[in-house]
């Protein structure tokens, strides 16, 4: 028996760094596990400290010159740059270097490509990854050709030869299959209202351990991977709390800084689950040295999804792996709380302040119910804090906490 096993692609990164060595060498830090994540081996790291990126190489000819020695060096099947590149930059650096390259935006793509499972998912993904060949089919050469590896999955691998007018029909296809999606969504949430369970979406930084919680809660069965976007696809779960009360848990796909404009645009109908929530948990990697980054990196992307006035609640996990004195704030958070998820340690605290943060969005009543009404106390038990009841001869007298539409 022969084992056959698939060879990994060899890869360089490269970045351009305008300002602090140290944030480029942390979002390079980052590529690497993108890259990883991918299924490639990183074999070399280029750095260019300029005033600005080069318009026609992205970085200097001189290190172009370098980056050549060492592709030789390593025999690097590829280089990824840390930002996205224009279709002028992406030809230039493949005539100079003779090997594939891409960019930050297109390594996601093809990671959201390899683990998208829906069928919205696929959609999406291939969405995305069309309006960004679109502007790219001059530049990118290494995608007129058939060809494997990192950056060919999705709907290159069918056919990389197309012209703008072909993708263009297809985009408007798609487009089409994603309003009809959005139109099912908004019959779900409309629906979410009539019987008003309140909504929990689960957002943070890739990796920070949003899967771990939806699991941990609910055995929701959801992947769960030390790899960078190791879900896609959102999964909502009912939740019942110590109280009694009932929330819906919605897991949500991992942020990440310089989240590409095409990602955002093509996922908003899935990440807009936040945008919808009653309550939204961030889960926040206290281990991570990039915790501040990683922290402004959702908001910000919660900024464009238009994401505001919601109850956040900051869960400061993987508390057991934290090594010294580390300050832990989230400024915009209502509660925040330190937990070790897989640990099944601080459990009781995100439930404590769930439970604070349902009490916050009710009102307290005191009133009779008559016995003919007598189904509304059953909808305070599901929907409410239902405190005591005490039957009297014209009905039920109530003292409880309600959400606002039903006092």
């Amino acid at each position: 028996m022969i084992e056959t096993k698939e060879q990994q692609e060899k890869i360089i990164l490269v970045a351009v760094n305008t300002g602090f060595e140290a944030d480029a060498i942390d979002s390079l830090d980052e590529l690497e596990e993108l890259v990883e994540t991918a299924g490639g081996e990183v074999v070399g790291r280029v750095i260019q400290n300029i005033d600005h990126v080069n318009n026609a190489l992205y970085i200097g000819s001189g290190k172009v010159e370098e980056l050549k020695d060492l592709i030789w060096e390593t025999e690097a099947d590829g280089i990824v740059c840390d930002d996205e590149l224009s279709p002028n930059q992406f030809k230039n650096l493949e005539d100079e270097l003779k090997v594939k390259v891409m960019d930050r935006t297109l390594l996601i793509l093809d990671i959201f490509a390899g683990r998208a499972k829906s069928a919205e998912g696929k959609i999406q993904v291939e969405l995305a990854q069309l309006r960004y060949r679109s502007t790219r089919l001059i530049g990118m050469q290494n995608l007129t050709r058939q060809g494997g590896g990192i950056g060919t999955r999705g709907p290159g691998e069918k056919k990389l030869e197309v012209d703008r007018r072909v993708i263009r029909d297809r985009i408007s296809q798609l487009r089409k299959e994603v309003g009809d999606m959005e139109a099912h969504r908004d019959i779900t949430r409309a629906k979410r209202q009539e019987n008003p369970v309140p909504v929990v979406a689960i957002v943070g930084y890739t990796n920070a351990g949003k899967s771990t919680l939806l699991n941990t809660l609910t055995d929701a069965d959801v992947l769960e991977e030390d790899k960078l976007f190791a879900t896609l696809d959102p999964t909502t779960r009912n939740y019942k709390l110590p109280s009694g009360n009932e929330v819906l848990l919605t897991d949500t796909v991992g942020f990440i800084r310089k989240l590409p404009h095409h990602l955002i645009d093509a996922f908003k109908s899935t990440l807009e689950e936040a945008k919808y929530s009653d309550i939204i948990i961030h889960v926040v990697d206290a281990s991570n040295i990039s915790m501040d980054k990683n922290i402004k990196a959702v908001y910000e992307t919660l900024k464009k999804l238009e994401v505001t006035d919601k109850t956040i609640i900051t869960v400061f996990n993987k508390m057991d792996l934290v090594e010294g004195e580390v300050i832990l704030r989230d400024e915009n958070a209502d509660y925040t709380v330190h937990t070790a998820i897989k640990k099944k340690e601080g459990l009781d605290l995100i439930e404590d302040a769930l439970e604070k943060a349902l009490k916050e969005m009710r009102v307290y009543i005191e009133k009779v119910i008559p016995y003919s009404d007598g189904g509304e106390v059953n909808k305070i038990r599901k929907y409410g804090q239902l405190i005591s009841e005490d039957y009297q001869e014209d009905g039920i007298l109530v003292k409880a906490y309600v959400p606002k539409f039903m006092a």
